[in-house]
């Protein structure tokens, strides 16, 4: 008898840890890019936050629209606003150029992990990229004296030959891994007809975020994001790859609603989400 029960705790025990692996797989928290709500947020800011909440995110990033990156709050009433939403903060494209001491002092003090730089633009040779890589560098420093990270965020410009370079390259060559991390927008690599999985193997533990967004299937658009699982990339596949290279942050963004609103474009998307297994 003692050896059935011995023989039935066992079997408890393993399908327990295969209850807790299956949960550890989860994707239990991912996060949303404000950009994808940027025609609604400026009408309504708390009530659009609110229903972002109500679809299951937990942490957003934000951008410097014309109301800032706290959406013309103080840094400390959006972080209490986002407390009582269930919300965290984790990030906020910005204006690098400008206030970049106070914007750094001001993300560390609500517990935001990283300032982003969003956008350079195409350049007509590779020195441009060896000097945003210094300049990233020095961004940086100033991130890390408050507590926090530096990010650059990709585009599809950063992935073209220059002087038989790639700027994406130069820059991840030339800066200080204790100093900048990158984003992935994943949809820009894809884009740019590049590897997401092989650029993710070259540089182990640089790309520390991630945007997560869909491409419609057979164009050759430039400008076709669409719902999550309705495109071409294998986000199951690839993001249980990003996560290996040391990937922290999923960060949903959608640009395109054909055929749905935003906001239900944000609802769809998280729901995707939230069936995902990495």
């Amino acid at each position: 008898m003692s050896s059935g029960l011995a023989l039935a705790g066992l079997a408890t025990n393993n399908a327990w840890t295969l209850l807790q692996d299956e949960e550890i797989k989860k994707l239990n928290a991912f996060g949303l890019q404000l950009w994808t709500l940027r025609d609604d947020l400026p009408k309504d800011t708390k009530g659009v936050l609110k229903q972002v909440a109500s679809f299951g995110y937990k942490q957003i990033e934000s951008f410097e629209g014309p109301k800032g990156m706290f959406w013309g709050m103080t840094h400390k009433e959006f972080k209490s606003y986002m407390d009582g939403l269930g919300m965290k903060i984790v990030a906020s494209h910005c204006d690098i150029d400008k206030d970049f001491e106070k914007k750094a002092a001001e993300a560390a003090e609500i517990g935001m992990k990283y300032l982003i730089c969003p956008w350079k633009g195409p350049q007509k040779d590779i020195d441009a990229f060896k000097k945003f890589a210094d300049e990233f560098n020095q961004k940086g420093e100033v991130c890390k004296k408050n507590g926090i990270r530096f990010a650059y965020h990709n585009h599809d410009y950063s992935f073209e030959v220059l002087n038989g370079q790639m700027g994406q390259d130069v820059m991840m060559k030339n800066t200080d891994p204790s100093l900048v991390d990158f984003e992935m927008d994943m949809y820009w690599v894809v884009t740019a007809g590049q590897d997401i999985e092989t650029w993710l193997k070259k540089y182990p533990n640089r790309f520390r975020l991630c945007h997560v967004k869909d491409r419609t299937k057979n164009t050759k658009e430039k400008d076709a994001s669409c719902i999550l699982g309705q495109g071409s990339i294998d986000y199951p596949k690839i993001l249980k790859a990003a996560k290996k290279s040391g990937v922290h942050y999923f960060i949903v963004e959608q640009e395109k609603y054909e055929g749905t609103t935003p906001l239900k474009a944000v609802e769809t998307d998280a729901a995707y989400m939230k069936g995902l297994s990495i």
